[in-house]
């Protein structure tokens, strides 16, 4: 950064920022330098600076802020608030910015695309209801044959049910068989739960872009929806900014009333606790690791749920270091994989992540979220040293291999 002169200063902005962060208190920062410390990434490449980015915040230099490519560079994964002293959140005050920074039209990448047909069609991949309903149906026919039930039903709409499942769009459009691997399981458990025609999709690309506006129109149809079918707790699928959307989303905007939301691997782990899932100890003889979506780990404390249950089931299990509430971001979060032009800076991103995979000498790595999942893919092509050399699966997709089902009557 140049040499800062009087006339750049804006004294209000610290205010102005307040006010849009509804009075969150960010001027405590001490430039230690903590948080660049705790950043995997600012070494990787230039403009990767937390520190540097709030002292420009703290002192007010709204036009350096505005154009500063950290704001899309950052991931927004919380790893430098975990090791700041004063506990200052910089993934709010980023995202807060990058709202307030742009207009809708100018945002980075197809964020805005994806919001807006979101928003229109009631999911992220712009599905049309006739093929959402075919692709279900495709599905329960599958099932039947797969199970051997000719009477086996996807509970739709379902008033009262224990358990409404909002997943990914991805699931529907591109990885039906995920879908099916899941309901699967439940089918395996004989948990009640439905799955609505209507609204289904409990991702938000809006949890990336700062508008809140279309964070309100794209999620709260999902809580009314569970709400007007009256079930009892809301489990979201292997996605972690779908459960972060819908977690903090809740707290933040919902004005109705509140009901209990699960990521669904708290939920298969309870299952097979209580003995209502059973998966064979012996079917999966690889090294597996497991990698902690930052959306579902740290921001939103799970992790030791989905640990349990994984161990419960496979011997040779290891962890990467650190993980958990310390883990790695994989370089793909904040948005990143829908903003093609940054792609070299989310490859350099990667290799950080890659390594932590090879040093666990794992040939299989649980990935529980669609995001993770494309930038480990990704990361697979780029570094061909790697190729072949770890098989990134989502939990359910593990479980199957390990799941017994019911005998018939």
């Amino acid at each position: 950064m140049e040499a800062i002169t009087a006339s750049s200063i804006n004294p209000s902005f610290r205010d102005e920022l307040g006010a849009l962060m509804k009075n969150y208190d960010f001027s405590q920062c001490l430039a230690c330098g903590m948080c660049t410390a705790g950043c995997p990434y600012s070494d990787v490449h230039e403009d990767q600076d937390p520190r540097k980015f709030l002292r420009k915040v703290i002192l007010g230099l709204k036009d350096e802020i505005w154009k500063d490519p950290y704001v899309w560079y950052c991931t927004m994964c919380e790893r430098c608030t975990v090791e700041c002293p004063m506990q200052i959140n910089v993934a709010v005050v980023v995202r807060t910015i990058r709202g307030a920074s742009r207009t809708k039209d100018n945002i980075p990448g197809y964020l805005q695309t994806i919001a807006e047909e979101h928003k229109e069609s009631g999911n992220q991949m712009n599905v049309g209801q006739e093929d959402y309903e075919e692709t279900l149906e495709w599905i329960q026919d599958e099932m039947r044959e797969e199970l051997g039930d000719p009477d086996f039903t996807i509970p739709l709409d379902k008033e009262g049910a224990q358990y409404f499942y909002g997943f990914n769009a991805r699931d529907i459009k591109i990885y039906a068989n995920e879908l099916q691997t899941t309901l699967k399981i439940f089918y395996a458990a004989g948990i009640d739960y439905t799955i609505s025609t209507r609204r289904w999709d409990a991702t938000n690309i809006a949890l990336f872009t700062g508008q809140n506006d279309d964070f309100v129109d794209i999620s709260k149809p999902v809580w009314e929806e569970f709400v007007r079918l009256g079930c009892k707790e809301f489990i979201v699928t292997e996605c972690g900014h779908a459960f972060r959307s819908m977690k903090w989303g809740q707290r933040t905007f919902w004005d109705g009333p509140m009901f209990p939301i699960r990521h669904i691997l708290e939920l298969l782990n309870d299952l097979v606790k209580e003995g209502q899932l059973k998966l064979d100890p012996d079917a999966i003889t690889e090294v597996v690791t497991y990698h902690d979506p930052c959306n579902t780990a740290r921001k939103e404390g799970v992790w030791e749920a989905p640990r349990e249950l994984a161990r419960s089931f496979i011997k040779n299990f290891v962890d990467m270091n650190p993980n958990g509430r310390m883990n790695y971001c994989c370089g793909g979060g904040g948005g990143a994989m829908a903003m093609p032009e940054f792609n070299e800076k989310r490859k350099l991103k990667g290799k950080r992540k890659v390594d932590q995979v090879m040093d666990t000498g794992a040939s299989i790595v649980i990935v529980p979220c669609h995001n993770c999942m494309d930038q480990f893919n990704d990361m697979n092509k780029w570094y061909p040293d790697t190729k072949g050399k770890s098989k990134n699966l989502h939990m359910c997709a593990l479980m199957e291999r390990a799941l017994i089902l019911p005998e018939k009557e």
